[in-house]
């Protein structure tokens, strides 16, 4: 078969102009057609590019000069956190990054010819950075010592880093003390390749009203030399921190957290706000890591319900009932369904712990307990959707649209699965009744959530 001639070849220097970003929020330049990929470059650039790899369809480059930048270009921050997928978009202003999560929606939208459904601009932060109440970060030893980072994306390279520059500063904080405290007792770094060493990760999570800390040490052995001291140190020098646990993860992977979580000192979660409801939040918690989005988030949901305190709702992934509670505050009951047993122990806990009894929650598949609650008579007058990035299964759309809720609420995480779900729900008899909002949950990245509210015809 004759070898397809490519307009480019590996290493050659080429001078092109950036014409858009791809979803993930890569520069594209266009070279008789052929796409190469470049990272942090924006568009309107002129550059002068080394082409890195080719493939049929599409390669990818690194900018060696910039002949022109584009005004929407923000320097200073280094390139760490580009490298390191930590902040993909951080060379890009903030107004424009609102505008190009906004295009990513209308861009599918218009794919699946719903260009008629309309977009609302992105709801953003003020304080774009510095945002995340969650920390997982791996640590090896650089040059003797122990030290957080991250890798190279695409790679097993590690980048040495202290500040985070998306996370929490004082999360930032707490992470070097930990290493510190944890160099002076002789404890070793992982080491990948041999499959040796103690200390794998960092897991640490902060209140944003609380602000009570909650320190992980993710090792690889149950061993942890002077354990008890350790963890004394740590929370003797740092006083919000108010426990300190070990978590065990023997395995050759790179999934972070072990089976077997177990206490050093102190509690075994923090507790923390989200629109005036106290959560409990454990070592393996599912919550929020951008929290004054995720009220925005959550405010929007239940103003889409048009909820007035005599609504039956359903909330068909409740996690440790985060929507669930704050839905409960507005309807008449609520009934949650979540896969994972142990976050719905932490459900009804947390439902305890802000005194709401108009509330139930079961463990299982959402589309299981809605023919279970079908047989029963329950009537949901609202359905509220917070899936996975992989969306909904067509069953559970299938499960959900032959209750007939009135309105079904969908909390996105993922525009393309997102606009393949509504395809399916509009076929099956329901509307988008609003524009669709996107809310700015992760800042200097090229993730985007949405609310959209669909509406059952009459």
């Amino acid at each position: 078969m004759a070898k397809v001639k490519l307009p480019v070849q590996k290493n050659q220097k080429i001078t092109a102009t950036i014409a858009d970003l791809t979803y993930e929020g890569m520069g594209v330049a266009k070279v008789e057609g052929y796409p190469l990929f470049v990272q942090a470059a924006l568009p309107g650039e002129e550059v002068v590019l080394h082409v890195l790899k080719t493939n049929k369809n599409y390669g990818f480059a690194k900018v060696v000069e910039w002949i022109t930048k584009s005004p929407a270009r923000v320097e200073g921050n280094g390139n760490a956190y580009t490298q390191t997928g930590i902040a993909p978009l951080q060379h890009l202003a903030y107004a424009e990054q609102l505008k190009f999560k906004r295009k990513l929606v209308v861009d599918l939208l218009k794919k699946a010819h719903l260009e008629d459904l309309e977009v609302a601009p992105t709801l953003g932060m003020s304080e774009p950075l510095h945002y995340r109440n969650k920390a997982q970060v791996p640590v090896r030893m650089v040059d003797g010592k122990l030290a957080t980072g991250f890798f190279r994306k695409g790679s097993h390279k590690f980048v040495a880093l202290k500040d985070f520059l998306i996370q929490d500063q004082r999360i930032d904080e707490v992470l070097q003390v930990c290493c510190e405290i944890l160099q002076k007792h002789g404890i070793s770094a992982y080491d990948e390749e041999k499959h040796q060493g103690t200390l794998r990760h960092l897991m640490v999570r902060r209140g944003y009203y609380s602000k009570e800390v909650l320190v992980v040490l993710v090792t690889r052995s149950a061993k942890l030399r002077d354990a008890q001291q350790i963890a004394q140190e740590i929370m003797a020098t740092c006083p919000d921190v108010v426990g300190v646990l070990q978590n065990i993860n023997s395995a050759k992977t790179n999934v972070i957290l072990g089976e077997t979580t177990q206490n050093l000192a102190g509690k075994n979660e923090i507790i923390d706000e989200l629109n005036g409801l106290k959560f409990k939040i454990s070592a393996q918690s599912f919550y929020q890591v951008n929290p004054t989005q995720t009220e925005k988030l959550y405010n929007l949901a239940i103003e889409q319900a048009g909820l007035s305190g005599q609504e039956t709702v359903i909330d068909a992934y409740c996690g440790i009932g985060t929507i669930s509670l704050n839905l409960a505050k507005h309807a008449k009951k609520v009934y949650g369904v979540e896969i994972v047993e142990q976050a719905i122990e932490d459900a009804k806990q947390n439902a305890k712990l802000n005194g709401l009894a108009n509330i139930e929650f079961e463990v299982g598949n959402a589309e299981d307990w809605m023919a279970t609650w079908q047989k029963q008579g329950i009537k949901p007058d609202v359905i509220v959707v917070d899936p996975p990035r992989k969306g909904l299964t067509e069953s559970l759309i299938t499960s959900a649209t032959q209750m007939q809720p009135q309105k079904i609420v969908y909390v996105s995480c993922n525009p393309a699965t997102l606009v393949r779900d509504l395809q399916s729900f509009m076929e099956k008899g329901y509307h988008v009744s609003a524009p669709l909002q996107p809310v700015d949950q992760f800042p200097q990245t090229a993730h985007v959530e949405s609310v959209t509210v669909l509406e059952r015809k009459k």
